[in-house]
């Protein structure tokens, strides 16, 4: 018997080689506007609905497609934009201002230590903090340009998805290696992963923070709406919440000597913001898929470093999608008896 491989299985192995060879070229090229690929492919879930609606209605599929994107650019580009400058001006005026920060710091430090014995000031560097502030914030500014593009990518491309929808959904039928029921299978529950990281992540996330926002302004905090946004970013962030803003608006009202309203913010957190958490979680998961925290936890500790700022929603939809691959994979090539 020939051990020799047969000619259509090393033309068969050259081909595949080939593929691979070129999706890992391209795809290390394209890394850098992979967020607005996901973002394209996430509006596209999102908007499909309202593109069919109303072309239903006889409107003509190019302007649909343009006054989706213009609605999108509005409801969400510049909302974004707006959080993102007020961050960074606030951002940029604390490190203008850095170096009485550091002063400030150290002097409350020093009143520390005169009630505990304990030597604090010493053992912080405040110039290598300085340093590492500055450094930071020159890799955002650096970053600015990247952003525009790859938001850019993302319209161009959700463009001519929403106007060709059926021509790619029927090349997905003919290209993905997969049997027909897992094909539908995948672009139903890859739907409502979607829906769920994209849609549920965020409007938690949105209606902590205007409660916490109500409680900024009955406490008398300054800067209510930077506090704002802080909370909402904390709010997609598993174990670590709405704390990220409640905890140092209680500290620079305590820092302050206004005991009373840092007590009370405290409070607000815990049985007011914490509460409605649960709810506004319990009415989204009744809705949308139910992401696991665990999920979302490591989808932010992937997705910010690779995503940036989105990756606090790519990222737990990153993982949930390869989770959802596993799945159709085992359906697909698994034994009866469960093994893989």
């Amino acid at each position: 018997m020939s051990n020799r491989i047969p000619p259509e299985t090393i033309r068969q192995l050259f081909i595949l080689t080939v593929i691979v060879a070129l999706l890992i070229l391209i795809s290390k090229e394209m890394m850098v506007y992979i967020g607005g690929i996901m973002g394209a492919v996430t509006l596209y879930v999102i908007l499909e609905p309202l593109q069919i609606k109303l072309e239903k209605k006889n409107w003509n599929a190019s302007l649909t497609a343009g006054l989706l994107l213009l609605l999108t650019f509005i409801a969400l580009v510049i909302p974004l934009a707006g959080m993102s400058y007020l961050l960074s001006s606030r951002v940029k005026t604390a490190l203008d201002n850095s170096n009485k920060i550091a002063e400030t710091i150290k002097s409350e430090l020093v009143k520390l230590e005169e009630l505990t014995s304990m030597s604090l000031s010493d053992s912080i560097n405040m110039e290598a903090i300085q340093d590492w502030i500055a450094t930071h914030i020159q890799d955002i500014a650096s970053s600015g340009f990247q952003t525009i593009f790859s938001i850019s990518v993302m319209f161009f491309i959700l463009y001519f998805m929403l106007i060709n929808r059926k021509k790619w959904k029927e090349a997905i039928l003919i290209y993905l290696p997969l049997k027909k029921r897992n094909i539908e299978l995948l672009g139903k529950e890859s739907n409502n992963l979607v829906k769920s990281n994209a849609i549920g992540i965020p409007l938690v996330a949105l209606l902590q923070g205007i409660v916490a926002l109500i409680g900024y302004f009955i406490f008398g905090v300054e800067n209510p709406f930077f506090w704002f946004v802080i909370t909402v970013i904390g709010s997609m962030i598993p174990f670590v919440g709405t704390a990220l803003g409640i905890i140092p608006v209680a500290a620079l009202l305590f820092a302050k000597g206004d005991t009373g309203a840092a007590i009370g913010i405290l409070i607000y957190g815990a049985a007011v913001v914490g509460a409605t958490d649960n709810v506004f979680r319990l009415i989204v998961q009744q809705k949308l898929a139910d992401i696991h925290p665990v999920v979302t936890l490591i989808g932010v500790l992937v997705g910010v470093p690779l995503f940036g700022f989105i990756g606090l929603v790519f990222g737990p939809l990153l993982v949930s999608l390869l989770l959802l691959i596993i799945k159709i994979y085992k359906n697909e090539y698994g034994k009866d008896e469960g093994v893989i």
